[in-house]
Parts: C-alpha cells; sequence; structure tokens
C-alpha cells in the first residue's frame, strides 16, 4: 500500500493503468482530438439521406461505428486521466475537451432517429433485403424505433443533445467537489493516534475495530458534509430539475419512467423489488440484532455498520494474494476467462492504490482494446472483493466485445452488476469451502451477509430515496437539504429497524453517494446482486452446461433487452422470484451466524 496523499507523480508505475495503449502520449491524444473536429460535419452530410437507399442507411451505420470506437476511446483517455487526479488542471481541460467532443457528435447525428423512425416498415424490410450487411443492424434499428413516441422532431433532438454539458454539469462538479476541493481533518483513535480522513478512507476507517476511532471518523466526516448540505441539496435539485425536464420533453409519464426506457426495463421490475424487499425487512432486523449482540454493545449506532462482528479473524490481504486468490476462486468458470484475468492483471489495466485527488471508489470502464479498472485498493478483504467484482465488469465488457458487432457490444445497466457480484458470490462460496475453522468461516459469512445487507437492503433503499426524489421534483417541489435530510433518515429508521440508532450525521449521508446522479442506477445494484446469486448456484451445482449459458450471456452485450438475456442464464428478473430466493439464503446465512455466534 502506499500512503493515500502520494502525489500521484510519485505512486510508483506498476500500480497505475497503462493509457498508452489508448495512446502513446497526451500529444496524440490531442492529435485525435483534432483530427474529430470534421467527424460531426460527416455525419451531418447524411441528413435527408438516411430513406435514399440501403446502401445509404448502411454507410451510416458504419459512420456510427467509426464515430462509436473513435469517440470511445478518446473519452476514456481523458477520463481516466482526469479520474488519476482530479486536481490536475490540464486532465480536467482535456476531460472537458473530450464531453464536448461527444456532445458535438450526437448534435450533428440526432437528426437520425427521427428519419429512420418516419421510413415506412415495408420500406425497411426492402432495405434490409437488399443490404444483407444491414442486418447486423437489425436490433439496433428497432431500439430507434420502438421508441417512437419519445422521439421529438429532427431540430429539437439536436437541441436535446446540445444540452448534454449543461445536464451532466450536475454531477460533474459534484464530483469535483467531493473528490478534488473537500477536505477532512485527520481523526484519532482510542490512543489518540491521528489517521487521515478523505472519501476513500472513511469506510475503512468504519471498519476498523476501535470503535472511538469510528465514531470521530462518522462525526467528523458528517459534521464537514453537513456544513455544504444546502450545496449538495442544490446539485440534487439540479439533477432532478434536468431529468423531468427531458422526461417531459419526450412525453414520459416519469422521470424513472424515462430512465428505465432507455434499456428496456419495465417500471414494475423497480417497484417490485422494493415491494419484495419491504416483505423482508424481519430478516434485516434479525441481522441488525445479531450485529448488536456479537458486537457487545448497549445501543448499535450508524457507525458499527461496517467493522467485521467477528473480532480477531481480520488479516491483510496484499495486492498479489488478492490477484491469486481471485484467479483460484474464478478457475470453475473455465480456462478462457482466467487467461483473460491474468492479462489484465499483468498488463497493467488497473489503477490500484489511492492517491492524492484520485477518484474515489472502484469502477470498470472503457471496452477497447479493453476496459480499465480503477481501485483504491486497502489491503482488506473487502478489497479482495472490490477487485473480483470490478475485474466481473471488465471480463463481461471482453466477452460482449468479442462476441457482438460494434452496434450490439455495450451492454445495458440493468444487467452490468451481474457479472460482477457473480465474481463476488463464487469468492465467497469458494473462501467458505476453504475453510472448517469456526471463526474464520463466522468472519466471511458475516461478510457474505454484510454483502446482502449493503448490496440488497441498503441499494434497494437508495432507490426508494432516489424515488421519492424523483416525485417530489415531478410535483414541483425544491430538494431542501432539510426535505432531502428528513426522507433519508426515515427511509434508514425503516430499512434497518428498531435495534440500530439512526445517529444524526447518517442524515445527511445522501451527500456522499455519486450514484444519485446516474438516473435511477442504485436498484439494479440489488436486482443483479439476487440475479447472481441464482447464477454462481447455478455455476456450482450444474457443471459446464451452466458455465456455458453463463457465458452466452455474457456474449450477448445487447443483443436482446435484459430480462430477456437473463433468462439465458437461468433467470427470470420479470417475476420477485429471484429477490426473495436471494433473501431466503440470507435469513439462512443469519441462522447459521448465530448458531456460530
Amino acid at each position: 500500500m502506499i500512503d493515500p496523499k502520494t502525489k500521484r507523480s510519485d505512486v510508483p508505475e506498476e500500480y497505475t493503468w497503462n493509457l498508452r495503449d489508448l495512446y502513446e502520449s497526451d500529444e496524440a491524444w490531442r492529435a485525435e482530438y483534432d483530427a474529430l473536429r470534421e467527424l460531426p460535419e460527416r455525419l451531418s452530410a447524411f441528413r435527408g439521406r438516411l430513406g435514399k437507399g440501403a446502401a445509404e442507411l448502411l454507410a451510416w451505420f458504419r459512420l456510427g461505428d467509426e464515430a462509436n470506437l473513435r469517440c470511445s476511446r478518446l473519452f476514456s483517455y481523458a477520463s481516466r486521466k482526469a479520474d488519476q487526479d482530479q486536481g490536475d488542471g490540464v486532465c480536467q481541460d482535456m476531460n472537458g475537451k473530450a464531453m464536448s467532443t461527444l456532445v458535438a457528435v450526437s448534435s450533428a447525428a440526432a437528426f437520425a432517429p427521427p428519419e429512420i423512425m418516419a421510413l415506412p416498415d415495408e420500406t425497411l424490410e426492402r432495405f434490409l433485403r437488399e443490404e444483407p450487411a444491414l442486418e447486423e443492424y437489425r436490433r439496433s434499428l428497432y431500439q430507434i424505433r420502438r421508441r417512437k413516441a419519445h422521439i421529438l422532431s429532427s431540430a429539437e433532438e439536436k437541441l436535446l443533445a446540445a444540452a448534454g454539458e449543461i445536464s451532466n454539469a450536475p454531477e460533474q462538479i459534484g464530483s469535483v467537489f467531493r473528490n478534488a476541493d473537500l477536505t477532512f481533518p485527520d481523526v484519532t483513535d482510542s490512543k489518540d493516534e491521528a489517521h487521515a480522513l478523505t472519501n476513500g478512507s472513511f469506510v475503512p476507517l468504519e471498519q476498523s475495530a476501535d470503535r472511538v476511532l469510528r465514531k470521530n471518523a462518522f462525526d467528523t466526516y458528517y459534521a464537514r458534509m453537513g456544513e455544504f448540505k444546502n450545496t449538495a441539496a442544490a446539485l440534487l435539485d439540479a439533477q432532478f430539475k434536468q431529468l423531468r425536464f427531458h422526461a417531459e420533453a419526450r412525453g414520459y409519464a416519469s422521470t424513472l419512467e424515462a430512465s428505465l426506457d432507455e434499456t428496456e426495463v419495465p417500471v414494475p421490475v423497480y417497484l417490485n423489488l422494493i415491494d419484495a424487499v419491504h416483505g423482508n425487512l424481519d430478516k434485516m432486523y434479525r441481522y441488525v440484532a445479531l450485529r448488536k449482540r456479537l458486537l457487545g454493545v448497549d445501543e448499535l449506532h450508524m457507525y458499527d455498520v461496517y467493522t467485521p462482528i467477528v473480532a480477531g479473524a481480520a488479516r491483510r490481504i496484499g495486492f498479489e494474494e488478492a490477484k491469486a486468490t481471485v484467479l483460484d476462486a474464478l478457475s470453475v468458470l473455465g480456462e478462457d476467462y482466467t487467461a483473460l484475468l491474468r492479462e489484465g492483471f499483468e498488463n497493467r489495466w488497473i489503477d490500484v492504490y489511492e492517491n492524492a485527488g484520485k477518484r474515489s471508489g472502484a469502477y470498470s470502464a472503457g471496452d477497447r482494446p479493453h476496459p480499465y479498472v480503477l481501485l483504491n485498493h486497502k489491503d482488506t478483504l473487502d478489497s479482495m472483493f472490490t477487485l473480483a467484482h470490478e475485474m466481473g465488469h471488465t471480463l463481461h465488457t471482453c466477452y460482449s466485445v468479442q462476441g457482438q458487432p460494434v452496434s450490439t457490444s455495450d451492454y445495458v445497466i440493468f444487467v452490468a452488476e451481474v457479472a460482477s457480484t457473480c465474481n463476488e458470490v463464487l469468492l465467497v462460496r469458494h473462501l467458505l469451502n476453504k475453510t472448517a475453522d469456526k471463526k474464520e468461516r463466522a468472519y466471511l459469512i458475516n461478510h457474505f451477509l454484510d454483502s446482502f445487507k449493503a448490496t440488497v437492503y441498503r441499494q434497494t433503499m437508495f432507490a426508494e430515496f432516489e424515488l421519492a426524489l424523483g416525485r417530489m421534483a415531478e410535483a414541483g417541489d425544491t430538494l431542501t437539504a432539510d426535505a432531502l435530510c428528513e426522507k433519508y433518515r426515515e427511509l434508514n429508521r425503516l430499512y434497518f429497524g428498531p435495534d440500530m440508532v439512526s445517529d444524526d450525521g447518517i442524515a445527511l449521508e445522501w451527500t456522499r453517494i455519486p450514484h444519485f446522479y446516474y438516473n435511477y442506477y442504485v436498484f439494479q445494484y440489488a436486482t443483479s446482486f439476487c440475479a447472481a446469486v441464482a447464477i454462481a448456484d447455478r455455476i456450482l451445482a450444474g457443471g459446464g452446461d451452466a458455465v456455458r449459458e453463463y457465458k452466452r450471456f455474457l456474449s450477448g452485450g445487447s443483443s436482446a433487452d435484459p430480462i430477456s438475456l437473463l433468462k439465458i442464464a437461468g433467470v427470470d428478473m420479470s417475476t420477485p422470484e429471484p429477490v426473495n430466493a436471494a433473501l431466503r439464503l440470507f435469513g439462512e446465512l443469519i441462522g447459521e451466524m448465530e448458531k456460530l455466534g
């Protein structure tokens, strides 16, 4: 590990991602940025021509593929540079230029959906017969035409596309504020020793066995966030105002419907998740009571949520050990899968440790020539699971790129968390199978229980909070700090139950969650976790057939709607059964933990 306050320039190269796989240098990136300035004109040249003939329509889609590949690479490089040090003005400028390029290209192409929408069915079918190569884009054509009621005129579409940078402003401003400008004082532990408090170190500090340190980190973090709660609320208010604007402009009944329609997810799937979790809150309350008992505290506070409830079993897991264990655990998926994992591990696809100004959290992003993974690795069990999680995203992307043409290689967010979470489930099952030690087993079950708590219950709570914000915005209410805090605390009490003290600071937790700017994204963590539990169980029980079906799903990209893609892997998310089944397992694990404890 390195000190989280280390300057980016001082981080050893082997722990950083190799961006030369994208461009050899910043100068090469700038040359491509300049070259892409002519792309909007090339796209605009097709205006009024898409219905002229099959050859014209095919040429348009081929140009779209080129634009997709070149712009994605340009944006990936700039975004990775910006995220590795959000205080670097040069990198932030590059990221802004990349975003401007994407907006310019999107604006130039905005005429296409209305033109394609206007094609009579018989004309389109004739084009497909005349030009067999167009068959590759049948799914893309369907995706455009299925939303006919929500596509506007060419001029209106161009105007909405041009507003892209403005629409992204709340997220961009919030990210820079949280990760670059906002700083925290050090916090002390029970021995009066100081610890650095950052966005990246907050959760690891909350995982400490030292309750004084946990409380000090909790109180200090949220006291600092409270100083800026009105700014944070204004940013969220702007986010939901732009969502409402776009939903109303396109004729959707709600911001939720507009966001879910992007990925062909029916609104009832979102609402059914909340209902199913509400029906299983008794298990969450059992978990909270168990945590309170095993920690031996008179009152369980929110700063007691992350610390392991099995004392003395935690140990340091270095990055090299984490990689080796993940490889071993995922060998059940076959040599082709682990070979790709090794390629990523050995060729610097990963930016490993926190440094000054680096974006917090973790992600996998980009696609060609390969994805990149951002970590803030802390040499903990949780960090090892994060590695498995993000490499699940990475290999999902690799399989989709290999298995699909450009037009359908980018899978939608509803299935995005399935592969990542499946890796986590396979990892915990692997670790549980390797140990007969009572304390270690209890420690691992605790981690699995915490995954359920964090991913199914907590993310569903986030989803319900986001749903409430959307409804408030649609009613014309301003999202004030007081209103947000009141709603958040109300939900926190509902989800954690009577044995949890809802400390004052927790009402401000919404200020640190970047996913509230991702347009109803978070519910998919919960649905994906439940799907992943079912898929992992099939793989471990069914062997080769289940693995082959899972890889067909991974290779599916966006070649079908997400509900249909998951059915390939044996899971039907149109029903609440996967959620209920996963939470039944949660209850069984609590029962085992109660006996072990």
